[in-house]
C-alpha cells in the first residue's frame, strides 16, 4: 500500500516482515538512526513470530526524495468494535518509540507525523492509533509522538554509563552500598562457594537461565497472590526467539545470571532488549530461599551487570517503566512518558476519551499510596476464585 501526504510525504506499508528486512536493517546500520531496542528488527520479529496470524502494518514514512524517514511498527487488532494500532510489543516493550532514520528526522513537527498517520489510518481503515510509553524525550532529542502526549502512569529510569566500569561503578553505587554489596556477596560465597556474574553465550546456558527466571518469578506471583504473567505460553516463545543467538551478531535479548560456580545454581537472573548504544532492562528475578534472598543476589548482579555494560562500551542503561526502590537508588535520569491517542474515525474518537480518562485515573492511583494498596488487594481478590 502506498499513500500521499502533504509536503511531499509519502506512507508505504508492508504486511510481512520479510518484504521490509532490509530496509530496516540499513535503517538500523545508519550511525545517525535514532530508536530504542525495542523497535530492532530482531525484537520486533521475535515478538511477532510467537503470534502468528497478528495483522502486521510496518508503516515506512518517505520524504519528497524517497528516504525512509521514519518506520513504525504496527499490529493491527478489533477491540470492541474498534480497529486499534498499537505499536508492536504490548507491555513486553518498554518503549513504543518510532525509528527514525536520523535526528533530523525526528525534528519534524509533531502535528505533521500525527496528521501523516492520520491520513494512512484512514486508508488502512484504521479507527484509532494507541501509541503508549512514548518517551518526551530521547537521547536528548524530542520524539515528536512525546510532544502532546498524555502522561503516562509510570515513568521509566535510567543512567548514562562511562567511561570505565570503576568510574562507573563508584557513580552510581556510593561507598556505603558497594562495601555492603561486597559483604553480602561474601556471605554468599561462604554459604555456596564461589559465584560468578555470567552472560549467557550459549543456548544451554540461555535456556538454564531462562529456567530459573520462569521457576522463581512463579513462586514470587505465587507468593503475592497474583496472576503470572510468564505461564503464558506465547511469552516463552517469543523469549525463547528474543534470546537465540546468532554468529556475529547480538540476541535481541540478553540474558545475564548471578550463579554458583560449582553447582550452577542461580541466584539472581536479569534480562534486557539491546542495541548498539544501550541496554534497556526487561525483566529480573532473584531465588526467594532466604540463605540467598538475605544477601540480595539481585542488587548484586545489578551491580556487575552495570560494570559488564560499560565495559562493553555501551553508554545508557536502564531499568524499564516503574517505580522500585533499587531504580530510585541507582538511577539518575528519570525519562518521562506519554500516551499519545490519535483518533482517525468517530469510534477512534471514543475510545480516545476513554483511554484518556483510564490513563489519567491510573496515574492518580499510581499517584496516591492509599490507592494503590485498595487496587492490590482487589487484584488479589480477582486473581484468588481463579486459582482455586
Amino acid at each position: 500500500m502506498h499513500a500521499r501526504l502533504q509536503g511531499g510525504f509519502s506512507a508505504e506499508v508492508f504486511d510481512d516482515l520479510a518484504s521490509v528486512e532490509a530496509l530496516w536493517r540499513g535503517m538500523e546500520a545508519d550511525a545517525a538512526v535514532m530508536g530504542t531496542p525495542y523497535q530492532r528488527f530482531d525484537w520486533v520479529s521475535a515478538f511477532a513470530a510467537a503470534r502468528p496470524g497478528a495483522d502486521l502494518q510496518i508503516v515506512v514514512l518517505r520524504d519528497a526524495g524517497g528516504r525512509p524517514r521514519v518506520l513504525l511498527p504496527l499490529v493491527v487488532a478489533r477491540e470492541g468494535g474498534v480497529r486499534v494500532a498499537r505499536v508492536v510489543g504490548c507491555k513486553h516493550a518498554n518503549y513504543h518509540m518510532p525509528l527514525f532514520a536520523s535526528r533530523e528526522a525526528a525534528a519534524m513537527r509533531p502535528e505533521d507525523l500525527i496528521e501523516h498517520l492520520r491520513v494512512f489510518g484512514c486508508g488502512a481503515g484504521i479507527d484509532v492509533f494507541a501509541l503508549s510509553h512514548q518517551p518526551r524525550f530521547w537521547d536528548g532529542a524530542a520524539n515528536p509522538l512525546g510532544a502532546r502526549a498524555e502522561r503516562a502512569a509510570s515513568d521509566a529510569y535510567g543512567l548514562i554509563l562511562g567511561p570505565d566500569p570503576e568510574s562507573t561503578v563508584k557513580r552510581v553505587f556510593s561507598g556505603d552500598a558497594r562495601k555492603k554489596l561486597r559483604s553480602k556477596e561474601k556471605k554468599l560465597v561462604e554459604a555456596f562457594g564461589p559465584v560468578a556474574c555470567r552472560r549467557a553465550g550459549t543456548a544451554e546456558e540461555v535456556r538454564h537461565y531462562l529456567s530459573a527466571f520462569y521457576e522463581q518469578k512463579a513462586q514470587r506471583f505465587a507468593a503475592m497472590g497474583v496472576a503470572n504473567p510468564y505461564a503464558d505460553p506465547l511469552i516463552r516463545a517469543f523469549l525463547a526467539r528474543g534470546t537465540a543467538l546468532e554468529p556475529g551478531t547480538d540476541p535481541a535479548i540478553e540474558v545475564t545470571a548471578l550463579v554458583a560456580t560449582r553447582t550452577d545454581r542461580v541466584f539472581a537472573v536479569f534480562a534486557g532488549a539491546v542495541d548498539g548504544q544501550r541496554y534497556s532492562g526487561m525483566m529480573t528475578s532473584f531465588d526467594a530461599d532466604p540463605l540467598v534472598s538475605r544477601s540480595s543476589p539481585g542488587d548484586i548482579l545489578l551491580h556487575h551487570l552495570i560494570a559488564d555494560q560499560t565495559a562493553r562500551g555501551r553508554r545508557a542503561f536502564d531499568l524499564g517503566v516503574g517505580e522500585a526502590r533499587y531504580k530510585a537508588s541507582i538511577c539518575d535520569e528519570t525519562i518521562e512518558l506519554g500516551e499519545t491517542t490519535i483518533p482517525v474515525t468517530l469510534r477512534g474518537h471514543l475510545f480516545a476519551l476513554r483511554a484518556v480518562g483510564t490513563a489519567r485515573l491510573k496515574r492518580r492511583i499510581k499517584r496516591d499510596p492509599r490507592l494503590m494498596a485498595l487496587a492490590r488487594r482487589l487484584r488479589r481478590r480477582a486473581v484468588a476464585p481463579a486459582a482455586e
